[in-house]
Formats: structure tokens, C-alpha cells, sequence
């Protein structure tokens, strides 16, 4: 039976990456279905190449706002009157907005579906629903608990539940390349950066944990993130020497995906690029501090490392005065201990 389901999770990486079961279970639910996924543009590559997905549309919101604010009215009605041809081109029985906001609650409402189901719809979007599935449901220990549930809500086959990223040959060549250059042992990958501050752990102490993988297992850390993240990422660099392998803003989305994908070991904190590490079923440490999105990733070579402290997880609102002592005081030895029991063909000193 053709079904023609719309999925919109606009942005931003890490969310979207948490969300990507979804295609897989709708696909094994209804074989026959038709599966388009409703993106912006920064992270339409990790659906590019999903082979569980049919169509990638891309809204083009920047773009608009460009144009809008350059007052080239005639251009922006044209894009706009384009893009909807483009989203209506199935007949959607279904659109499921996980993101719950008015912006993508228009878009679903847009769509034409028929049935339009919200994952804990609010700002208005609500309205636009035909249906809302509360955000709270399931275990918030796991990863992507919110759209884990959502699926058992709908009744789709959710085992297994596991993230997809998609990676094209050109993705998977980059890795390779830099894999050749480490030779047999391989390498470990650190993601140091993401959006706020309170997020980061210690520049020293990820220079000091680079020279203990390098010294106890002649592994190079492979630093990814984007060209946003080369100055702190330089620091790390100078301070570590060559046990850090410093690639921060030289690759694509999807070619660090791939990088991920072949590393040994992946250590990092809450950002896209380290929830890729389940994803690939790499031995992962997770450092969270002021945010906690999960504890459990279903992957017994994951380590999500929280110290609960009575003012975490603060999310966007720090108390501390910018100490920030949920992550400062994840010690590089208690990383290191991870190290051993993910990596126990590994010798690491004690």
C-alpha cells in the first residue's frame, strides 16, 4: 500500500541525527510507504544519502529572510510559490512534526496531509494538529526518548531503534584517506565544541587526555568541529603537539560523520557530532554537564559521564558564574578509566 508520510524535523544536527530511527520504522511498518523528510539546509546532508528516505525537501529560510529583508518581494513570491509545489508534490496521508513549533506546525498544516500529528506541539502549533503526542512519554534516559515514543504512540515497529546517518562513497574515500595516515592502530576522535559555553570541557584537560591516548596506546586524537571552533581547537593543538590531529573546519558534516565512523574511539561533548558515535556503534564517552538529553544510547560500549550536581542539568541558564563545575570537574583520569573498560585489548596505564 502507497502511504505517503511527511516528516519534519527542520534543524538542528544533533536533533535531527536523534530522529533518524524514524524512517526505518515507518519503512518496516508499511513497506510500501513513501517516505519525505522536511529539513533546512545545514543539516540536509545527513538525509541525503539515508536509503530509507525517498525525498529530501530543503526549506530554504535564510534565503528568504535574505530576501525579504532586501526587499525583493517579487523574487521571495516566486521561491515561495516554488517551494510549496515542491512540498505538495505527494499527497501526504500523514505528516508528523517533530519538532512541535509554530514553524514547523505551519509547514505540516501547509503540507496538505491529512492527518497531522504533533510531538509535543506548542507556540500555537497545536492548532494546526490533528493529533499531539506528548514530549514526556517514555524513559528520558534514552536517546531520542521523544521520538522512540512517539513511534510506540503510532504503533510502528521499533525494533530495533537504532540512529542512521547516511554517507556517500565521496564521504567514505575522505575517511579512508586520513584512516591511511594513522596506519593499522587507528584513532580516536575528540568533539570538544558546540554553541555555549557551559556546554565545553577544559581545553588543558583535552590536550592532557590527547597525550595519555597517544603515550598508553598510540592513538591520535582526530579533533573535529567547524571553522567556528579553529581557534580553541589551535589551542588544543599547540598544547597537546602530535597527539592531536587537528581537522576542526577542514571537513564536510558528512565527512567527519565518516571519520566518526571509522575511529576506534570517540570522546566528546553534547553536540551532533558525538551522538553520531552511537549512531556507527563506536565506543563512545558522552561529557554532559548543564545539559543531560540521555544516559542510555541502547549501546553497551557507550558512557554517558554526568556528575548530578544539585544545579544541573541548567540548561540555558547557568548559576554557577561561569565556573561551570559540572564540567570542570569531570577529571582526564575518569575519562581515562572509561578508556580501559571500552578499549580492554588496550593497555592504558593506571
Amino acid at each position: 500500500m502507497r502511504k505517503p508520510i511527511l516528516i519534519i524535523r527542520l534543524s538542528a544536527i544533533g536533533d535531527v541525527v536523534m530522529a533518524s530511527p524514524l524512517p526505518g520504522t515507518i519503512r518496516r511498518t508499511w513497506p510500501g510507504a513513501r517516505i519525505t523528510w522536511l529539513v533546512e539546509p545545514q543539516a540536509r546532508a545527513l538525509l541525503a544519502h539515508n536509503n530509507e528516505l525517498d525525498r529530501v525537501v530543503v526549506w530554504p529560510k535564510d534565503e528568504w529572510k535574505a530576501l525579504f529583508r532586501s526587499l525583493r518581494w517579487w523574487r521571495l513570491t516566486r521561491e515561495v510559490r516554488a517551494f510549496l509545489r515542491e512540498l505538495r508534490a505527494e499527497r501526504y496521508d500523514l505528516a508528523l512534526d517533530l519538532q512541535g513549533l509554530f514553524k514547523s506546525g505551519m509547514w505540516a498544516w501547509l503540507s496538505g496531509a491529512r492527518e497531522r500529528v504533533g510531538l509535543g506541539s506548542r507556540e500555537g502549533s497545536r492548532l494546526l494538529m490533528t493529533r499531539v503526542v506528548d514530549r514526556g512519554g517514555g524513559d528520558p534516559r534514552r536517546i531520542g526518548s521523544e521520538y522512540l515514543h512517539l513511534a510506540t504512540e503510532l504503533g510502528l515497529d521499533t525494533d530495533p531503534f537504532w540512529m542512521k546517518v547516511g554517507l556517500s562513497s565521496a564521504d567514505e574515500g575522505a575517511a579512508q584517506a586520513l584512516a591511511h595516515t594513522h596506519g593499522p592502530g587507528g584513532y580516536a576522535v575528540g568533539c570538544p565544541f558546540t554553541t555555549r559555553p557551559q556546554k565545553h570541557w577544559v581545553d588543558v584537560h583535552w590536550a592532557a587526555l590527547a597525550r595519555r591516548l597517544h603515550e598508553d596506546l598510540d592513538l591520535r586524537l582526530v579533533l573535529l568541529g567547524g571553522p567556528a571552533d579553529r581557534e580553541a581547537a589551535a589551542r588544543i593543538e599547540q598544547a597537546a603537539g602530535d597527539a592531536v590531529d587537528n581537522r576542526v573546519g577542514e571537513t564536510s558534516l558528512t565527512e567527519a560523520a565518516a571519520i566518526i565512523a571509522k575511529s576506534r574511539l570517540l570522546i566528546g561533548v553534547d553536540t551532533g557530532l558525538t551522538h553520531m558515535g552511537p549512531a556507527f556503534n563506536v565506543p563512545t564517552i558522552a561529557l554532559f554537564g548543564s545539559t543531560c538529553p540521555y544516559l542510555d544510547t541502547g549501546r553497551d560500549n557507550t558512557v554517558v559521564i554526568y556528575h548530578d550536581l544539585p544545579c544541573a542539568p541548567c540548561r540555558r541558564n547557568p548559576t554557577c558564574g561561569g565556573t561551570f563545575d559540572c564540567m570542570t570537574g569531570i577529571s582526564v583520569e575518569e575519562v581515562v578509566e572509561h578508556v580501559a573498560r571500552l578499549l580492554p585489548e588496550a593497555k592504558v596505564r593506571a
